[in-house]
Parts: C-alpha cells; structure tokens; sequence
C-alpha cells in the first residue's frame, strides 16, 4: 500500500520486504467494483441504450478477472510466504484481505442475474451456490481472523482507524445480501427459513461491527484530521456496509413476504423493518457521501497519487445503486427510480476513470512492483 507524509521512513525493496508480493488482496477490490457494475445494472428499473451490453461486459469482466487473481495470487502467496507474513503483520494491508470473499460473492449474484440467458439457469444456480457458500464461510473467517489479529499481534496508532478497517466485516453483509437472491429458488420451506434467520445473523453480525468502525473513523477524523494522500479514498469504503445492508434489508424482506408471507407470521414485520432502517440509512448515505467528495476533493487539490486504494470510488458507490434500486421496488417513487440511475451513471464515470488508471500503472509496471509494509501516514488538520 502507498502512503504519503509517513511517520516512519519510508521502506525500501530490499530492507522492509525482501521478498515481495505483486499480488496483494487489495487487487481482488477490481473484481467487486466490475462485477457490481453488472448487478446493479440489472436491478435497475429505467433501462437505456446499451445497458445491456454493459452489464454483460461486467460480468464477463468479473468472472475472468476473479479466475485470474485467484491462480495468480495463490501461487504469488505459496510461493513467497515470507512476503506473506509480512503482509499479515502489515496492520493496513491485512484488512484488505476481506475482498477475496466478497469479489467471489459479487461474481456469483452477478452470474446468477445474468448468468441464466448466456449459460442456463442451471448452471447458473451452481456457480452461485458454490460461490456463496465459499465466500460466507472465508468471509466470516476473515472477519474473525483479521480482527483477532488486529486485537491481539497489529500495532496501531491512535489516529490509525480507518476505511480499510471495513473490509473483513463487510463480507458477512454481502452473503446477506445475496442470500435474498437464493430463496425464491429454495423449495423446502424449512431449508428457505432456516437461510432467511442465518441471513439476517450475517447482516447483524457485519452492521453492529461496522457501526463501531464508523464511530472510530468519525472519531479519528474529529481529532487528527485527515492524511490527505491515497488512504482518502478509502473512506468511500464506508458507503459499502450502509448501501449493501439498505440492499439486504429490503431484499431479504421483500423475499419473506412473497415466498413466506404465508407460512412467516413475522414477514410482513421483516418488510416493514427493512423499509423503515433502509429509508433511515439511505439519508446517512448522502450525509457520508457528500463528505466523501469534499475530502476526496481536498486530498485531489494536495496532489493525492493513483493507488488501488482509487476502487474504493467503485464496489461502495455500487451499492448505493443497488440499495437505492430496492427501495424503489418497496417505494414505487419515480424519484427513487431516477436516482438510482443517475448514481448508476456515477458509478460508470468512476469505473471507467480507475479502470484507465489501473490499466495505466500495469503497462507501466508501477503497479506491479511487491507492495512495501505501509508506513503509518500522518493525519492532520490544516
């Protein structure tokens, strides 16, 4: 991870990390900001020109970049475990392994939503199975894992709190999410109710963890300020939990009543819930997302650099698109369903901008080149 103004000198190739790692789990932030250009362009109720050539494109995108990454980065860590335990003792780069389970989470719901016409629903229901079921439980040990680590071995500083800290709780609120897609397909209403009470355990599981990470940001920016360099971008990061879990709260709702409304004397309950905190938390994405951009603005204005750190503008902003989709399904509003797409056409400009910038750095190798043990950046207030 780069950083600018570090605390620490800086650390150099053959000192801090001798041997290196070109594949670090950040990169795995590609795959959930082009795959979640395909789901939420399929949920999006005003359909334009080309839209679908642009959701298949996505999925396609996803599915082949996420079969690469995996190889490459499997072997990269087997073969370099020095470099691997760097890494794990990195206290900023080992938050980003929470993206490798959910870019294999948004892989399946995008082939489960798209995946039907080109390969079959069949087959379709397969990938999405398997990858929900290794995304959940690799989720939830990162989760776990990550966060013991962090409380126990990782050193960190008063002002360290931040975006990336996100990353391996939100896993369990994407599985969540994207269980609400399965139960329609789910014929025992034993096995339907039992994925609908686990769902809703991830989901609180992942906002209760994410609601203290988000006070412990607010608190850091509050006292110390920002760093103003490539670790702003990850405050986009914050949008994910709020717009993914707006997203499973009214699907896994919308899901109770149309299979289970008869059976579930609480489903009604669960859509109106879902309404209500999705209504609740839609207004705080607009509050975090405007001090997102005059944040991002400022770090822009200070000579902020491109790193990887820049797909925060994409998966998060993502889902706001999708939960923005679902209230207007619960909602019928017009003015939903016009948002929506204009945080669509958001959500393309930002993909298209970070995609030519990562493109740019793999010619050139920059982005290639082993990722160093981060330095502490400094935030301040000027």
């Amino acid at each position: 991870m780069t950083t600018d103004k570090p605390a620490l000198p800086p650390a150099t190739p053959g000192a801090a990390n001798p041997a290196g790692i070109l594949i670090g789990p950040n990169w795995f932030a590609s795959v959930m900001g082009t795959g979640i250009l395909a789901i939420a362009g399929k949920l999006q109720p005003i359909r334009f020109p080309g839209l679908e050539l642009i959701i298949t494109s996505a999925w396609l995108a996803a599915t082949l970049l996420l079969i690469v990454l995996l190889i490459a980065a499997t072997w990269n860590w087997c073969s370099r475990p020095a470099a691997l335990n760097a890494l794990l003792d990195d206290p900023v780069g080992i938050q980003f392994f929470g993206a490798p389970p959910m870019a294999i989470l948004t892989v399946g719901t995008a082939t489960m939503l798209v995946g039907p016409q080109h390969i079959g629903l069949e087959l379709a229901m397969f990938i999405k199975i398997g990858c929900w079921l290794t995304g959940t439980i690799l989720g939830f040990a990162c989760a776990v894992l990550v966060t013991f680590r962090l409380f126990t071995r990782l050193q960190v500083k008063h002002d360290s709190a931040f975006g990336g800290w996100l990353m391996p709780v939100v896993p369990p609120m994407v599985s969540a999410a994207a269980a609400a897609q399965l139960i329609p397909y789910i014929e025992d209403a034993l096995w339907r109710h039992s994925l609908l009470v686990i769902s809703y355990s991830l989901f609180g599981m992942s906002l209760i963890a994410s609601l203290v990470i988000i006070s412990l940001i607010w608190s850091r920016l509050a006292h110390y300020g920002s760093s103003g360099g490539v670790r702003v971008p990850t405050l986009w990061i914050v949008l994910g939990p709020v717009g993914q879990s707006i997203t499973a709260a009214g699907g896994l709702g919308i899901a109770a009543v149309a299979y289970d409304g008869a059976t579930l004397p609480f489903a009604e309950g669960l859509l109106n819930i879902g309404l209500f905190y999705g209504l609740v938390m839609w207004g705080f994405m607009w509050l975090w997302m405007a001090l997102a951009i005059l944040l991002t603005w400022r770090a822009i204005r200070r000579q902020m650099g491109f790193a990887l750190t820049w797909w925060s503008f994409t998966f998060p902003v993502g889902t706001c698109v999708t939960g923005t989709c679902v209230l207007s399904i619960m909602l019928k509003l017009p003015l939903f369903r016009w948002i929506a797409l204009l945080l669509y056409a958001v959500l393309l400009c930002a993909w298209l901008l970070v995609f030519a910038q990562t493109l740019r750095g793999v010619i050139s190798g920059k982005l290639l080149r082993p990722p160093l043990i981060s330095p502490h950046p400094v935030a301040r207030k000027e």
